[in-house]
């Protein structure tokens, strides 16, 4: 399928194929097996300058958007989803500086983001607030020119190994879910701490921690946007970082796929190969037409966004006005309900790959030594960070149900 990319995004996929395949590849069963952050990949990528393909280029970035990053992490999860983490989760952290930080606060943390010096995350969930944030039980009390923040965030990507982490937290319990706010914290706050190590299913490459905050106190100044301006910024971040999660789920199914026909292709039954029969072309075709779907519905999404967004990034850098702000003046579409079916139609799909490359390769399939039951595990958290199906199902219908009653989608 042609899909018009861009000389410049030709080369970025044929950078982050080469660093996949040379890189990635020989070293995903150790890294999956130890459950270690892979420390070199993560300097293989810098010196490629993956890291910063979506950053403007005032912060040192390629000056790229959502689409560049998309086809980053798609050809990365094509060989490892858990080691392309790294990037999609350091993007899904700094969304919220990209999108409401103010010029100091840009200056101050993207550039080493761009450059691979540091890594992000993003802090939201807690033991009792998954897929209602709004539950949260962790506070930020304003005490002179400081929050003090108290509570305890769970299944953390990027975990211990970032080093700014952008973290919801209540500053007026009072007000529910109008009184969440967002902070920049920086690790090695004093009061900031890490807990529990995650030992994980899937993507054991990446590295997922709990956060602990005890009277931690965050200077006044990394308070993003203002007070309770916290559920925009969730809500803003996830419309950009769902596609995100999209592309990682295409390329692990896409990856799963092209094991199995390299597989089936040499494989024998009955004196043929094992591709070579019927039933097994026509699950291949159903495989194939799915994630040529997917990709569809996922280019075009970040395609269609970064019209708009980058477009607000660059009134952003002249205004000195939050990208957030400069958006809502260009904005003509609600982009949540797209991203929402982005993220449910490629994380359901890779799934449903995974399992039938497992069950066409068979008995080897299931081995640990044979890639095919690692893109399998991979997989599946796709349907559940960053708002399980559940809750893209809810937000799409909530979306279709408005626009039904006369309001925007």
């Amino acid at each position: 399928m042609i899909h018009s990319l861009t000389d410049d995004q030709k080369a970025l996929v044929e950078t982050a194929r080469e660093v996949a395949e040379k890189k990635i590849k020989p070293v995903r069963e150790k890294y999956d097996a130890e459950a270690r952050f892979p420390w070199d990949i993560v300097e293989e990528l810098r010196k490629a300058e993956l890291m910063g393909v979506y950053f403007h280029p005032n912060y040192g970035g390629m000056g790229g958007g959502n689409m560049e990053l998309v086809l980053l992490v798609e050809e990365l999860s094509k060989v490892c989803g858990g080691i392309a983490l790294c990037v999609a989760a350091t993007a899904l952290g700094v969304y919220p500086i990209i999108l409401f930080g103010n010029p100091e606060q840009k200056k101050k943390y993207i550039p080493d983001l761009a450059s691979g010096k540091k890594l992000a995350a993003f802090a939201i969930t807690e033991p009792e607030a998954g897929s209602d944030a709004t539950a949260m039980k962790t506070t930020a009390k304003k005490v002179g020119d400081h929050y003090v923040l108290n509570g305890t965030k769970v299944f953390i990507s990027n975990g211990e190994v970032a080093e700014t982490y952008t973290v919801f937290a209540s500053t007026d319990p009072k007000r529910g879910p109008r009184g969440i706010s967002c902070f920049i914290i920086e690790k090695g706050t004093p009061g900031f701490s890490f807990g529990k190590k995650e030992h994980k299913m899937g993507i054991r490459a990446s590295a997922t921690y709990e956060l602990v905050f005890n009277d931690c106190k965050v200077p006044a100044a990394n308070l993003l946007a203002k007070e309770g301006y916290g559920l925009f910024i969730a809500q803003a971040t996830f419309d950009m970082s769902r596609p995100g999660v999209a592309a990682q789920a295409l390329g692990i199914g896409e990856g799963a796929l092209n094991e199995t026909l390299a597989y089936t292709k040499v494989r024998k039954q009955f004196g043929q190969s094992v591709l070579s029969f019927q039933s097994s072309q026509h699950k291949v075709a159903d495989m194939a037409t799915k994630l040529e779907a997917c990709r569809a519905l996922l280019y075009s999404l970040a395609r269609s966004m970064d019209v708009e967004v980058k477009a607000a990034v660059e009134a952003s850098e002249l205004s000195g006005k939050m990208v957030y702000e400069e958006w809502k003046k260009i904005n003509k579409t609600r982009w949540t309900k797209y991203a929402a079916m982005a993220k449910l139609l490629c994380s359901d799909t890779a799934s449903e790959v995974c399992n039938d490359a497992i069950l066409l390769c068979g008995g080897i399939g299931y081995m640990s030594d044979f890639p095919v039951e690692k893109y399998l595990r991979d997989a599946k958290i796709t349907q559940i960070y960053e708002g399980a199906n559940a809750i893209q199902r809810n937000e799409i219908g909530a979306a279709i149900t408005k626009e039904l009653a006369g309001g925007h989608g």
